[in-house]
Order: C-alpha cells, then sequence, then structure tokens
C-alpha cells in the first residue's frame, strides 16, 4: 500500500505540473484579452484562474510535503498537508468571489461609458474552455482519491463554468449590444465560486475535527468486526482520516477466554486487520483485544 500511496503522489505531481502550465497560458491570454475587450467578466474569470493558479501551485507542493516518510515526530508522515493545501485553496476562492462580486455590483449600479469588445472576448473565453477542458481531464482520475487533488479538480471546473458564462456573455454582446450582460456573467461566476469553496472547507473542517469519514459506516463496520470468530463484543471505536483515502482506526475487541489461552490472539487481529483493510479501505487499524471480564471493569466512559 505504501508503493502504491508513492505512485499515486509521483503520478498526482505530474498532473498538477501539467495543469499549472495550461492554466498559466490561458491565464495570461485572459489578462491581455480582458485589456483589449473591456469586459469585467473575463478579468472575472481571469481573477479566478489566478486563484486557482496559486492553488494548484499549493495542490503541488502539498502532494511533495505529503510523500515525505514518517519520522518519530510526525508518526503518520507528511499526508495532512495536503488538507492544508485545500485550506488554503478554499481560502482562495471565497476571496475571489468577495472581489468578483463587488466589482461586478460596482459596474452594475454605477454604469460608465465602457465599451465591451465581444468579438475579442468570445475569442479569448473559447480559448480558455478549451483549455479547461483539457486541464480537467488530466485532473479527474486523481480527483476521487485526494482532497487535495479534488479541490484543485473543483477550481479547474469552476474555471470551466466561467468560461461558459463569459462564451455566453460575449454572444449576447455581440447579438444584442447589451453590455450589462458582462457584469451579469460575472456575478454568475462567482456565484459558481461560493459553493465549490464551501464544499471543500466542509470537507477540511470534517478532516481537522477527526470525524468520521463521511462514506465511512461506523455500526457497519462494528457488525463486521462482531461477527469474526471468538469476538463477544466490541467498543470504544473511533474512526477518522489523516487525510483523504489514508482512514485510521482503534477500537477495544471484548474476546472469549478461548482465544487469549489458546494462542488464537494473533490469527484474529490478522483477521480482523484484513477486513477493515478489504471491506472499508481502513490503512491504519489499531486493535486492544480484551477477555469478557476485564471488559467489565472500569468502562462506565464506554463508548459506543
Amino acid at each position: 500500500m505504501g508503493h502504491d500511496h508513492a505512485h499515486s503522489s509521483e503520478s498526482n505531481r505530474t498532473r498538477l505540473s501539467l495543469a499549472i502550465g495550461i492554466i498559466g497560458l490561458v491565464l495570461l491570454a485572459e489578462v491581455v484579452g480582458a485589456i483589449i475587450s473591456g469586459s469585467l467578466a473575463l478579468l472575472a474569470d481571469a481573477g479566478h484562474m489566478l486563484s486557482d493558479l496559486l492553488g494548484l501551485f499549493v495542490a503541488l507542493t502539498a502532494t511533495v510535503v505529503a510523500a515525505r516518510p514518517a519520522t518519530d515526530r510526525q508518526t503518520f508522515g507528511y499526508q495532512r498537508a495536503e488538507v492544508f493545501g485545500a485550506l488554503i485553496n478554499g481560502m482562495l476562492l471565497l476571496g475571489v468571489a468577495v472581489f468578483v462580486v463587488i466589482a461586478a455590483v460596482t459596474r452594475l449600479l454605477n454604469p460608465v461609458e465602457v465599451e465591451v469588445l465581444g468579438g475579442p472576448m468570445l475569442v479569448v473565453a473559447i480559448i480558455g474552455l478549451v483549455a479547461n477542458i483539457a486541464a480537467l481531464l488530466l485532473l479527474r482520475p486523481a480527483a476521487a482519491g485526494s482532497i487535495n487533488m479534488r479541490g484543485a479538480y473543483l477550481e479547474v471546473l469552476g474555471d470551466t463554468l466561467g468560461s461558459v458564462a463569459v462564451i455566453i456573455a460575449a454572444t449576447v454582446i455581440l447579438i444584442t449590444g447589451f453590455a450589462p450582460a458582462d457584469a451579469i456573467a460575472s456575478l454568475l461566476i462567482a456565484a459558481m465560486i461560493v459553493p465549490r469553496a464551501f464544499v471543500l472547507l466542509r470537507d477540511v473542517v470534517r478532516v481537522f475535527s477527526e470525524s468520521a469519514p463521511a462514506d465511512t459506516d461506523v455500526a457497519e463496520i462494528r457488525r463486521h468486526l462482531e461477527g469474526a470468530s471468538g469476538v463477544v463484543a466490541v467498543h470504544d471505536v473511533h474512526v477518522w482520516a489523516i487525510t483523504s483515502g489514508a482512514h485510521v482506526f482503534t477500537a477495544h475487541i471484548v474476546v472469549e477466554a478461548e482465544v487469549l489461552a489458546g494462542g488464537g490472539a494473533g490469527a484474529l487481529l490478522d483477521e480482523l486487520s484484513e477486513c477493515l483493510s478489504t471491506h472499508f479501505d481502513v490503512e491504519h487499524s489499531t486493535f486492544q483485544l480484551e477477555p469478557a471480564e476485564h471488559a467489565d471493569h472500569g468502562h462506565d466512559h464506554m463508548h459506543p
């Protein structure tokens, strides 16, 4: 499993590096296009891309740090660096959303004679859409297994939707000459940014608060363990995540006296660990085996 994690980290770094190159080129194109066309929506999307580019750099740095081996002080290694990276990404997204909303509302409430050129705006937005789709295809395979990569993927997804909004606004301006479509598209971009930022920050809070992972059914895990031969009861169950895909489990296992007296503890531990690894994708598990008479003493504080 350690080899798989190292291979996954290397693959994630490659994907992030390629995505950074793509997003960086499109960012430059959108800034130039915004200056030429006078489009606030294009500038807003460029600002969104800038935050995404910074976020991708943070994500790349986090994958490098997370790949460092465990030490006596950092006993789980540096995998949680990915969660800190996701936290920074989420905050960047919220900051960009606030900036875009303020700029768009200001332009709508205090209109100025700014000519928005729909032609250049449309061309640059189409280029951005194609590039964002390419970056999405790069990042999507890794998004499910890492909160850090999911943050990067969601950012680029937002860029893709932002490019679509700019394309629609540019088309409206070209056909009808309705210039406020540019500011309205900017608000739509902000509206797409905020929910993604909150989803990402929610996942970060779940990890930092050491809640049970969203895809983990603790009751089902307990039933599996209690079904093992020789197990009488399971209590003091704790499940949390170091980062996405790196779950940790601890529990007290009450066993029949014959298991301990007959030297079956080792086989039972192997069975329980295999159960968690196979059925619940738990990488680290720790069990305290205890006879029933021991479990009856001093456990008024027992957890489920």
